[in-house]
């Protein structure tokens, strides 16, 4: 039996665990778990580092006792998933401690039933990035290159606060700190550093309903909205049919960053976020941007907005994206596509009115070693007449275009939410 102890935010062991802790033969943790409990005469102690030699040592004492002390709950992002695979689940007891996450939202008098918990220990920062621009309350677990300086590095732009939790549970070094972005990208944070929050101020004492499932919010139950739900001029929008595709091939999810270029009213960019992606759109119009703002606003998603246009600013863009929408170009779209292009992890959809602008389009996108495929839309939507009868009102086709990264770039682009 390998007794797995969740030591807590500097909490003592629990109860019962002294009693375990005595009849170990093997002892696993890190240094200072290590140092701060009473271990056996007699026992061997191996100090975690890299997981595999530990993981090693423990195969060999399966007979006997093996003790393993972690931090908080070692069943959440924490040892017990490696040693359940190895060992298989029927060999664990597992003691959980307070995780971390809890303590901290308990420090601030916060539930936290409706926060995101990501990893950024050992994973990309760029999906815990993109989960902290397009959910108000996360809790990011962090690591080296991956700590308070570097997530106020990757969110200068956005409105959001981090709440900076170091050794939580010793008395005389906890410190619970709220810094902007900008103050926290300035600081050394040392390795104390528990847990990070980031939190939407406007969002972080509102009243919420109860809730049934915990985490991020549920997805939406429809999508390809209807155009009257967003502001929009002289009927200059992406209409729902072609939204619908468009959004099925961008794939947008929670830890995904989209571009939508060209975004003109943001029904694109507005859509993507609703289903969890961050998003920056970029559009040209002072007037359209102030729209798009009003329909992020009007959705209750978060929409970084880029007032420029294409393809001059996007050198200036923060992030690789999985995704790009391209809904807006003129002259300029080959150069759009093929910036966008360069730089994208998955997919580029294209949306053209003009047939004589796909080819150009398709060239960009090959070139950069993209498979392409697309499909002309024309639908007919149904009308009222006089008499309670209806007719059918064709609208505008629009050639969508979309080009996909080969599937072993897009897996390993992938990995982020495993």
């Amino acid at each position: 039996m390998i007794s797995v102890i969740g030591t807590g935010t500097g909490a003592p062991l629990p109860p019962d665990a002294e009693a375990v802790l005595a009849e170990a033969a093997l002892v696993v943790g890190g240094r200072r778990h290590l140092e701060a409990a009473r271990l056996p005469e007699g026992a061997e102690r191996v100090v975690l580092g890299p997981l595999s030699p530990a993981l090693d040592v423990i195969e060999k004492f399966v007979d006997r006792r093996v003790v393993v002390l972690a931090s908080g709950d070692p069943g959440f992002f924490g040892i017990v998933r490696a040693l359940a695979e190895r060992f298989g689940a029927d060999a664990l007891d597992v003691r959980p401690g307070v995780s971390s996450v809890a303590a901290a939202f308990a420090r601030l008098g916060l539930p936290w039933d409706d926060a995101v918990v990501v990893s950024a220990h050992g994973r990309e920062l760029r999906t815990a990035l993109n989960v902290c621009r397009a959910r108000p309350k996360v809790a990011v677990l962090t690591g080296p290159g991956s700590g308070p300086a570097e997530l106020g590095a990757g969110l200068l732009h956005s409105r959001r606060v981090l709440v900076v939790a170091s050794a939580l549970g010793d008395p005389g070094r906890e410190r619970v700190e709220r810094v902007t972005p900008v103050e926290a990208a300035a600081r050394d944070w040392g390795s104390a550093v528990s847990v990070v929050l980031c939190l939407d101020p406007d969002d972080e004492h509102a009243v919420s309903v109860m809730r049934t499932v915990a985490g991020a919010r549920p997805a939406p139950d429809r999508w390809a909205l209807d155009e009257r739900e967003f502001a929009h001029r002289d009927s200059m929008i992406t209409k729902f049919e072609v939204r619908a595709l468009a959004l099925a091939r961008l794939g947008p999810r929670l830890g995904d960053l989209v571009w939508d270029i060209g975004a003109g009213s943001g029904s694109v960019a507005v859509e993507c976020a609703r289903l969890g992606a961050a998003v920056t759109a970029v559009e040209k119009s002072a007037e359209d941007v102030e729209r798009i703002h009003g329909n992020a606003a009007a959705h209750g998603v978060d929409v970084h907005v880029v007032h420029g246009a294409a393809p001059d600013v996007l050198s200036g863009l923060h992030g690789e994206p999985d995704a790009v929408f391209i809904g807006g170009g003129g002259r300029e779209l080959p150069a759009i596509v093929a910036a966008c292009a360069e730089r994208v992890r998955r997919t580029v959809v294209v949306a053209m009115a003009a047939l004589d602008r796909v080819p150009a389009a398709r060239e960009a996108l090959v070139a950069a070693g993209m498979t392409c495929d697309g499909v002309l839309l024309q639908a007919s939507r149904l009308v009222p007449l006089p008499g309670d009868v209806t007719r059918l009102a064709a609208t505008n086709p629009v050639f969508l275009l979309w080009g996909v990264r080969p599937p072993a770039h897009s897996a390993a682009s992938s990995r982020g939410l495993n």
